[in-house]
């Protein structure tokens, strides 16, 4: 046989391996190009169409509201004003509840982080008993609506003192938090190295020592995702609050919803008190980004 020869069989065997390609991978093909990456771009850029519009609207006076749209400050750029923001901070009903956001959000996230980590740890590396049908129950509270809990916990509370405070809706917030937390951080920190463990407890480590000396290191991305989680859950809610809290307790999501209803054309101070309850959270994502993204594919690569 001849060197053309040879060759000739080869050529000939690879074109039904492309032939017999899967329609999936032919389409997996395509949209890796460089178009598709333009048109995610445009999609981006369409869904911070109603950010922009909402930063641009709280920084225009009323009257240049009320007469045309947002758009046309890149047209008349002098709109553009700070009053609105000067409105917002002599308005005390929309500062208090903006103070009553963090005093919800940041002891809700912590506990949930706090607590969460502590359990998962227990879960995952201590033997005690009853230690799986107890894992079990924690997982069978992930399926619990939080519309189911609302009016017996309500009159709990009533009962107990703690309605219309910033403590018990704190403790709601916990209490909701803890089970998705459990169940996180347990799967993540199970993911450990046994040898690593034992060979801290050799060193004389105890439990309380492993766990902050060498498991908390090891699960901050999960941690940092978890805390991610739960302070946007707990700062864009409004259901909660609005059954929870009272005058003096609400936060700003249900504090911009009564001004709606009880002013309606005080749009001076709901356009820029909505943007700075939306920007407070994406800040918040954006500076721990990469955590959160370490967090989110830990769990997929070994």
């Amino acid at each position: 046989m001849t060197a053309e020869a040879g060759v000739l069989p080869t050529a000939t065997a690879s074109e039904p391996v492309k032939a017999r390609r899967s329609l999936g991978s032919r389409l997996a093909e395509a949209v890796s190009g460089g178009a598709v990456r333009v048109f995610l771009i445009v999609v981006g850029l369409f869904w911070l169409v109603p950010t922009i519009g909402l930063l641009l609207s709280s920084l225009r006076s009323p009257q240049d509201m009320s007469g045309s749209g947002w758009w046309t400050v890149f047209t008349k750029p002098s709109q553009l004003t700070f009053d609105s923001y000067s409105k917002l901070l002599e308005n005390g009903d929309i500062t208090n509840s903006l103070l009553n956001t963090v005093l919800i959000t940041v002891p809700a996230t912590v506990l949930v982080v706090v607590v969460g980590s502590l359990a998962g740890y227990a879960f995952a590396w201590m033997d005690f008993p009853g230690r799986d049908w107890w894992f079990l129950a924690v997982v069978g509270l992930l399926v619990v609506p939080v519309q189911v809990a609302l009016i017996p916990i309500a009159e709990l509370f009533g009962k107990i003192g703690l309605f219309g405070t910033i403590f018990g809706v704190v403790l709601f917030h916990t209490g909701f938090g803890l089970p998705f937390a459990v169940f996180l951080l347990r799967n993540f920190f199970a993911e450990i190295p046994r040898e690593l463990l034992e060979a801290a407890r050799l060193d004389g480590a105890g439990e309380l020592r492993l766990f902050a000396r060498v498991v908390m290191p090891l699960g901050g991305p999960a941690i940092a995702s978890l805390g991610i989680f739960q302070f946007l859950w707990v700062w864009n809610d409004m259901l909660v609050a609005l059954v929870f809290t009272k005058s003096g307790t609400q936060p700003i999501t249900v504090a911009l919803q009564t001004q709606v209803r009880q002013f309606g054309n005080n749009i001076d101070v709901l356009a820029p008190g909505a943007f700075i309850s939306m920007v407070i959270p994406l800040a918040v994502f954006f500076a721990f980004q990469r955590q959160f993204v370490s967090g989110v594919m830990a769990g997929a690569v070994k």
